[in-house]
């Protein structure tokens, strides 16, 4: 579980999680090795220095993303295992996210830590927050049924899958007196809707303009096509690890989600592509 923060802890926008992205759509088809120089000329059309890609390269190294693995006298960068299996596992989040339909089932987590494990506590607190888990009570979390896998690894890698009980369960019936006894008002106090619903007003409105064929003269350069799909990727990724994928029953009616995955299909659709050609053209230099 080392490195499992580091698919959603980097900030978007940064130099270290625009590498990040970078690693993620692209080292893998690279065969899982890239030059150290196929990474900065990546980063330049980035709009990032070279010194700063190299310091990034260097965290990410001790983050145990990265490691050194010099190929016929070149200096180069390939995954460590860890990284690899987090790669997989943010794959089907970011690209295919899932989401409840009325009447599906849930996951609840209940646990109960002494307070001399109190740091273990806060790290899987921590950790089901990230995995899309809402808080009913302080030892008692929610999920859709289908992050119940998700969750027991979450358990296993802090050691504390002795110390709770899962149950898949039906629909909740929320009490009157703590959530007005509505489906919605309950998923409104156990997520954080409005910030995940910022989120994804925010990158919707940031390249859903990108996306008009008025703002577009023509293909986009692969230069820029490369540019533009990582930096969306980068503002993407984090959504679908906070936005739990609730059934419509438990979302307000002006619920962006729907809208938000549209316009990233759309963003990957015309993008990815040249994207990965710019990739392979930098790679093969």
């Amino acid at each position: 579980m080392s490195t499992f923060l580091d698919d959603v802890d980097s900030r978007p926008g940064s130099t270290t999680s625009l590498l990040r992205t970078v690693i993620g759509l692209y080292l893998r088809d690279a065969g899982g090795w890239l030059p150290a120089s196929a990474f900065l000329r990546l980063m330049e059309a980035l709009e990032v220095p070279a010194a700063v890609t190299r310091t990034a390269l260097s965290r990410l190294k001790k983050k145990a993303v990265l490691e050194q693995q010099p190929r016929d006298g070149v200096a180069g960068y390939g995954l460590t295992p860890d990284a690899a299996t987090m790669l997989s596992r943010g794959d089907s989040r970011i690209f295919a996210p899932q989401a409840m339909a009325d009447g599906d089932r849930w996951c609840l987590v209940s646990f109960s830590i002494p307070e001399t494990e109190r740091e273990k506590r806060h790290q899987l607190r921590r950790r089901l927050h990230w995995t899309g888990c809402g808080t009913v009570a302080a030892g008692l979390w929610i999920a859709p049924a289908f992050r119940q896998a998700e969750i027991v690894e979450v358990l296993d890698g802090l050691g504390l899958r002795d110390q709770a009980t899962l149950f898949i369960t039906d629909t909740p019936m929320p009490g009157a007196d703590r959530t007005g006894g509505s489906l919605r008002e309950a998923a409104a106090q156990w997520w954080d809707l409005d910030a995940v619903a910022a989120l994804h007003r925010d990158f919707i409105g940031e390249w859903a303009a990108i996306l008009d064929p008025s703002a577009r003269h023509g293909s986009p350069p692969s230069a820029g096509a490369f540019a533009a799909y990582v930096r969306c990727i980068d503002s993407w990724r984090v959504i679908p690890y906070l936005d739990p994928g609730l059934p419509p029953e438990f979302l307000p009616g002006d619920w962006p989600g729907k809208e938000g995955i549209g316009v990233f299909e759309r963003m990957r659709a015309v993008h990815s592509g040249p994207s990965a050609d710019f990739v392979r053209t930098v790679a093969g230099e």
